[in-house]
């Protein structure tokens, strides 16, 4: 069995390697781009992972506070629509602030520091846990959602490049390449786990006000390898990049993140409110749960 899944992922590897996506061993998933998401109701547990916007951190709270007090992320947004569909759904939130792809799946989040407490503790890697939820509760897990990005891009942007536009221009292509390749392999191990289960991955934005049209480019590129790496695996992609960073003037663009983010009040780019509330709409609408009865 396992020698016919090794085969298979090599032949799909040299399909997606002839289309020009960067992808290692390991990454395909089971459906292509052209298969259908995967659609299933609400069931047992709504299975929650990713990072610090997973979690639903915000600056405006003390970060000593329970995690009871970090109520208003969009997980808890978008359970709160899923009980009308099935009220007896439990959430079980594994969003660990600080994590990126590599931490996901390798462990070592550093955020745990940053917060008093998880919601849902876990020993080792985020994925490790993940898989074992899913082991233990066959057929009982859905929906799983997953936000990562930020912790493995914005270190490029104000670390690596300073903030400076032409670097960011330069590494952009091979960093986005790279990071769609982790993702790809988080979510093709999330989906051998769990074929019948419905998997939505939110996208990026840009939290930058002052780079907004310059690095428009760029990030549309970033939200397209987070888009490939959820058709891969024949799960859902819910945009957030035009809803935090919509066409316009700059002033209105400037409003909008403004107004969805901590970014002009704080200095911070976690969501607002407001913001969350837009994610877990978003979320919701890329769903199956609109369009199935």
């Amino acid at each position: 069995m396992r020698q016919r899944v090794v085969i298979s992922e090599l032949l799909l590897l040299v399909v997606v390697l002839i289309l020009g996506l960067a992808v290692r061993p390991g990454t395909a998933g089971i459906g292509s781009q052209s298969s259908p998401p995967v659609y299933q109701r609400p069931q047992s547990f709504y299975l929650a992972l990713g990072d610090s916007i997973t979690y639903g951190f915000q600056p405006n709270k003390p970060k000593a506070a329970p995690p009871t007090a970090f109520d208003s992320g969009y997980v808890d947004l978008f359970a709160a629509r899923l009980r009308k569909l099935s009220p007896e759904i439990q959430v079980i939130n594994y969003g660990c602030p600080g994590e990126s792809t590599r931490t996901f799946a390798a462990g070592g989040c550093q955020g745990r520091g940053d917060v008093r407490a998880l919601h849902a503790s876990f020993i080792g890697a985020q994925l490790n846990a993940a898989l074992a939820f899913l082991r233990a509760h066959p057929g009982h897990v859905g929906p799983i959602t997953l936000t990562l990005f930020g912790n493995d891009w914005f270190p490029v942007v104000f670390h690596k490049c300073k903030g400076k536009l032409p670097c960011i221009r330069q590494r952009a292509p091979k960093e986005i390449a790279s990071f769609g390749s982790r993702l790809a392999s988080i979510l093709n191990r999330l989906r051998v786990a769990a074929p019948k289960t419905e998997i939505i991955v939110t996208g990026a934005w840009n939290p930058d006000p002052a780079s907004l049209e310059q690095l428009r480019p760029v990030y549309r590129s970033l939200d397209a390898a987070i888009a490939r790496a959820a058709a891969m695996t024949q799960s859902r992609f819910a945009d957030t990049l035009p809803v935090f960073n919509p066409t316009g003037s700059p002033h209105a663009q400037q409003a909008r993140l403004c107004a969805f983010s901590f970014i002009c009040t704080k200095g911070d780019p976690h969501p607002t409110d407001a913001g969350y509330r837009a994610i877990a709409e978003t979320t919701m609408a890329a769903s199956g749960y609109l369009r199935k009865p």
